[in-house]
């Protein structure tokens, strides 16, 4: 299994300050849209087929691979990805969280499993490293706070 997680203040020093629904309304958008987030021609397709006032579902195609995923929303706290279908299974969580000096923080976490390749194998640990890694999951969330300071900027927040 895979299990990684990184944390990152949503507002470091020198940077535009975001409040929660800001970040909230960041992570919505990356939830309907992932183009909108991931780096140019990653993911080249992101529909949502499906959509009720607590989940929606959405098909992808992320780094050429098809995948289907169950998005849930816990408002103004957590958006959880459920790898329906695709290479992965398992879930991805981003969470905005006031730690215990009261400063806003977002929080990624992960547990999966790869489809069909044995557990604990060679591809798993390679994945593993990926998401530990400089350009893992921690990069992510830097990207993700910086796009939607950009799309607040733009006004299409």
């Amino acid at each position: 299994m895979i299990y990684s997680t990184a944390t990152v203040p949503v507002n470091p020093e020198g940077e535009t300050p975001l409040t929660r629904e800001q970040a909230w309304a960041g992570l919505v958008k990356k939830a309907r849209d992932a183009r909108l987030f991931l780096p140019p021609g990653l993911c080249t397709r992101c529909d949502v087929v499906e959509e009720s006032a607590t989940h929606l579902v959405r098909e992808a195609t992320i780094g050429g691979q098809d995948l289907r995923e169950i998005i849930t929303f816990e408002p103004q706290a957590k958006v959880t990805f459920f790898q329906a279908t695709g290479p992965r299974e398992g879930a991805i969580v981003n969470e905005l969280f006031e730690d215990g000096s009261g400063v806003l923080r977002l929080r990624f976490y992960c547990y999966l499993g790869l489809r069909g390749k044995a557990p604990n194998g060679p591809e798993e640990r390679a994945e593993q490293a990926q998401f530990d890694g400089e350009t893992g999951y921690r990069a992510a969330l830097v990207s993700t706070l910086k796009r939607t300071r950009e799309l607040l900027a733009d006004g299409k927040l």
